[in-house]
């Protein structure tokens, strides 16, 4: 289902139930708007983040269960409808806009605890909130979530190296930077060499770990929601060894996958589950 931006794995595909599939357009839509509210348009920061306390302030209406005039206002009202018939958690979106507010602050990260600590509201919250959507939510399955969209989030770091040092952001956090001898003087310049090699082959492995550590998780869930996850979990992987293929190079080319990665990811997804009924 096409919710308006280019996304490397899948969003609401058909093997979402239709009952759920709603809620996951809800949820998309309203991260894919706070987002872009730090990310997109020309706004000084000050705007942002006023824009970005307007959405906490319809999520806080939502948790009171208060009729406010702007949860009346997309992409609030489906937002809401979603967290009401679902009985979803408002934590996590809180700690979304928590975020999406940071990035609009925070430009680079002293060192990988303080980026994970950050993908742990920026990214771990979608996955907590589909399980709680999918009744899923139970102890065990929680950090295998987090793993995953925290390994999804640092796969889409090191595609994007090049993108956000653009924006003036460096998700690679800066003493990693240092200890490979690499400076943002080379980022700007997108060179290539061994030290950077070594630093981007530390990033991805980092990512892959968290990836097939959560992996598991797709065989606890039912059938067609696990295919889900597998796939999104095949895409993350299939992202990673693009970026080791190119030798770490992401500057010449961002690393997207062909219709052929796309088909090996199905068949990825697929082999898993295929004895299941």
């Amino acid at each position: 289902m096409s919710v308006g931006h280019y996304e490397n794995f899948p969003v609401a595909s058909f093997l979402v139930p239709a009952r759920e599939r709603r809620a996951v357009v809800a949820i998309y839509r309203f991260a894919r708007a706070a987002d872009d509210l730090a990310d997109e348009g020309d706004d000084p920061p000050e705007a942002r983040l006023e824009a970005l306390a307007r959405f906490r302030r319809a999520v806080d209406a939502i948790a009171a269960g208060v009729d406010d005039p702007l949860v009346r206002e997309p992409p609030f009202a489906e937002l809401a409808r979603a967290v009401r018939e679902h009985a979803l958690p408002t934590a996590p979106l809180a700690d979304l806009l928590s975020a999406f507010a940071q990035d609009v602050t925070v430009l680079r990260y002293a060192d990988f605890a303080a980026l994970a600590d950050y993908c742990r509201r920026s990214a771990d919250p979608v996955g907590r909130l589909l399980l709680a959507l999918y009744r899923r939510d139970s102890a065990a399955n929680l950090p295998a979530s987090d793993a995953i969209c925290t390994g999804l989030q640092l796969a889409n770091f090191c595609q994007d190296v090049a993108i956000d040092h653009a924006k003036g952001r460096v998700y690679l956090p800066q003493d990693e930077l240092a200890r490979h001898r690499v400076t943002e003087r080379q980022i700007a310049d997108g060179r290539v060499d061994d030290a950077w090699r070594a630093l981007m082959l530390e990033q991805t492995a980092r990512a892959r770990a968290l990836l097939l550590r959560g992996r598991p998780l797709a065989s606890r869930l039912p059938w067609r929601l696990g295919l889900e996850l597998s796939a999104i979990v095949a895409g993350g992987l299939a992202i990673l060894d693009r970026v080791d293929a190119v030798g770490g190079d992401v500057f010449r080319a961002r690393p997207v996958l062909s219709g052929l990665d796309w088909a090996r990811v199905g068949w990825r997804a697929l082999v898993p589950h295929a004895g299941a009924a």
